[in-house]
């Protein structure tokens, strides 16, 4: 019954599919860095840019195509955009060139920006205030599993069918979730008809200081996010010694645990009817490990992997809270334009990141690296302070 409640569960899995698609290779070819430097001749900093030209596409696109999803919804939107992305991957296994092969996943993420905003939209019109959290914590955890399972199912390919497999792997999948939308993703009922132009202006959104404190603030969470997720597997082989293989479970652990730790902080939120509050106890806890991290660098191993893996995976589990935040902060006829402005900060930050994390670590060292980690989740929660709530949540806990 598609107009009924229980549909929105059906949405919310296609949804989350879909990320998790998007996130095999935004995040998943992370675990294949060794055979990306060997297959296309780089160093460390360059893998980083490589990795990074997919977040740049998406910081191109996100906010345009949130505003296309505001009007036109969500099923074509997803449905064009990750048949996008599978066409670049698929490019991207024919081609040795590293310059051809970022052009390619530059477009690849341009295409998966689709999905970005538009799942989130739909995930925040089909359920109310007071599950919403819950709800968008299901939905995000699918960037922590969809890596998760590439990290698990991609370096196997690696080895036995090289890097042409690995992207050819990532290009299947993302058709496969482009089918799963455009059969089950369907509008909310009384959504306004497709083509119809939001009643609110998108410089109104954009304009909005809350949401830009936000959205600050989720910039700098991405720092240690993607410096946990990029070089996890680098710092403990390389730095601390660890066997790849085993480097290579940690950072599917690290995953795992972060998905869990969205799910677990959507849930706080809807309870303490709060989205803010948990996200600065997220920072400071981030900040915190990083910094013990740093610390330890380069081992015993044992104890720097017991102290990184937790750490990475809470810089993992914060996203979720920033994004609810920022659809609850807009309007509701522009709330994918408002969580797209906040996804494009945190994806011109995860654009950046790899490179920078990977030259601070060629030319400071590993501890470097971490410390850059924890001052920038300190410099996220220095931004929250004092940031109200948004008003639909407050509303929801009257």
């Amino acid at each position: 019954m598609e107009t009924g409640t229980r549909y929105r569960w059906v949405v919310l899995a296609v949804g989350t599919a879909a990320q998790a698609a998007t996130a095999t290779y935004f995040l998943g070819l992370a675990a294949v860095t060794p055979a990306l430097r060997d297959h296309f001749g780089l160093g460390l900093a360059a893998v980083g840019t490589l990795i990074g030209a997919i977040s740049v596409g998406l910081v191109a696109t996100l906010i345009a195509w949130g505003g296309t999803a505001d009007r036109f919804g969500e099923r074509g939107v997803m449905t064009v955009g990750l048949v996008g992305a599978a066409v670049a991957l698929g490019g991207a296994a024919l081609v040795r060139d590293p310059v051809v092969a970022g052009m390619l996943l530059l477009l690849a993420g341009a295409s998966g920006a689709s999905v970005n905003a538009a799942s989130g939209r739909a995930v925040l019109t089909w359920f109310p205030a007071e599950r919403r959290g819950m709800a968008m914590a299901v939905r995000q955890t699918s960037v922590p599993v969809g890596a998760a399972l590439a990290a698990v199912a991609l370096p196997p390919i690696a080895e036995a069918s090289g890097v042409p497999a690995v992207f050819a792997t990532l290009a299947l999948t993302c058709l496969v979730a482009a089918g799963a939308v455009a059969i089950w993703v369907r509008e909310p009922p009384g959504r306004p008809a497709r083509g119809t132009r939001p009643a609110t202006s998108a410089l109104t959104v954009l304009a909005d200081r809350r949401l830009l404190r936000l959205s600050l603030a989720g910039l700098l969470l991405v720092v240690p996010q993607f410096l946990g997720s990029v070089f996890l597997v680098e710092v403990l082989h390389e730095g601390a010694g660890l066997p790849l293989g085993l480097a290579g479970g940690l950072l599917a652990l690290t995953q795992v645990l972060g998905a869990l730790g969205r799910l677990g902080n959507g849930v706080w939120s809807d309870r303490v009817a709060s989205r803010l509050g948990p996200l600065r106890v997220v920072a400071v806890a981030s900040a915190v490990g990083f910094a013990v991290a740093a610390a330890l660098e380069p081992g015993p191993a044992p104890l720097l992997a017991a102290v990184l893996v937790p750490a990475a995976a809470l810089a993992i589990s914060w996203n979720g809270l920033v994004f609810t935040a920022a659809g609850e902060l807009a309007p509701p006829d522009r709330a994918a334009t408002a969580m797209a402005v906040s996804n494009t900060a945190n994806y011109a930050a995860a654009a950046v990141t790899p490179a920078l994390g990977g030259l601070v670590a060629e030319v400071a060292g590993w501890p470097a690296m971490l410390a850059m980690g924890a001052v920038a989740a300190l410099g996220a929660f220095v931004a929250l302070i004092r940031l109200a709530e948004p008003v639909a949540q407050r509303s929801a806990s009257a």
